[in-house]
């Protein structure tokens, strides 16, 4: 599946007795997530803007596609992308691909909650000019709100629903990643492809990348939601683990202010992974962070060190 043809929603632009080029003219309201359709006027006449093509406001290296349909979920969700810095310099090269969930709070204040983001980009690009990092696409999938927990859960709680992830985790590895393939210059590789949330999204990185290790060569597991129905994703990893030939790089964090009952749980999933094979300081980082909360700035002090684990500049893949 994927785009629409045409732009979604449609909003109409009038322009009386122009000739000049206008940088970027709004196309949603803040409510909606602002992105931006980047127009020029031609002797008077505006030149039409390619579907899917937009480029964010904040950077021009950000690229927001609006509403990725699949046949395996009924809402459709945006995608916002990521280029590392030269992307558009060197069009013969391919670039390592980190996928993102919860995209609408990693680049823009207007989407995310609290109007806090985890500062990707900025982050992103000082990790690569300080040649720690290696240049990589970020693909950020938005969340599609009230079905979140649903999709975000890979099994069924009887008190709080959810358990789609299954079919998350097809539209993640079937239609999504063959998409962005098409239309982004990336690795296919298993070891260049990597995979990040917090929280439920913390869970559910953790849950696509044993269900899927083929396609996942790098998990990022912050703050994750191990409580989840009585914390059956351990359960899920004893029986995965043994399946899975080659250990995943895999960076696990948590807060030490986000409550003692977390800390526990995360701490409990580390030694669960290091019985799995799991090695420290090689497959296996494990961060407990200090002043560290459950929140998006807490997050995004962890992005720059994190990349730095699982895309090091200049060091073999793991």
């Amino acid at each position: 599946m994927g785009f629409p043809q045409g732009l979604k929603p449609f909003v109409p632009v009038v322009l009386i007795g122009t000739t000049e080029v206008m940088p970027y003219y709004k196309a949603a309201s803040i409510a909606e997530g602002s992105f931006y359709l980047k127009l020029q006027v031609q002797n008077g006449v505006p030149q039409g803007a390619a579907a899917g093509d937009l480029e964010s406001p904040l950077h021009p290296r950000l690229r927001l596609h609006r509403a990725f349909h699949s046949r395996f979920l009924p809402t459709d969700r945006d995608v916002i992308v990521y280029l590392p810095p030269g992307y558009d310099d060197h069009s013969e090269r391919t670039y390592p691909v980190l996928y993102m969930h919860d995209g609408q709070n990693l680049f823009d204040p207007a989407t995310s909650f609290a109007g806090r983001t985890w500062q990707v980009r900025e982050h992103a690009d000082a990790a690569i000019e300080a040649g720690e990092v290696e240049p990589l696409v970020i693909v950020g999938i938005y969340n599609t709100g009230d079905n979140r927990l649903a999709e975000y859960t890979h099994e069924r709680d009887w008190q709080r629903g959810g358990g789609d992830a299954p079919k998350y985790g097809r539209l993640l590895t079937q239609e999504l990643m063959p998409w962005v393939v098409q239309h982004y210059r990336v690795k296919t590789d298993r070891a260049s492809t990597g995979l990040t949330g917090s929280s439920l999204g913390g869970l559910v990185t953790l849950y696509i990348g044993l269900r899927h290790a083929q396609h996942f060569g790098k998990l990022a597991v912050m703050s994750p939601s191990v409580w989840w129905n009585h914390k059956s994703i351990l359960g899920y990893l004893n029986e995965r683990a043994p399946e899975i030939w080659e250990r995943p790089r895999l960076w696990l964090d948590v807060g030490e202010q986000e409550g003692k009952r977390t800390v526990q749980d995360v701490e409990l999933l580390a030694r669960r992974l290091k019985a799995n094979r799991w090695i420290p300081g090689e497959t296996l980082h494990v961060e407990k962070i200090p002043d560290g909360r459950h929140d998006e700035d807490s997050w995004a002090a962890r992005v720059r060190p994190m990349l730095r684990f699982l895309f090091p500049a200049g060091k073999p893949e793991v």
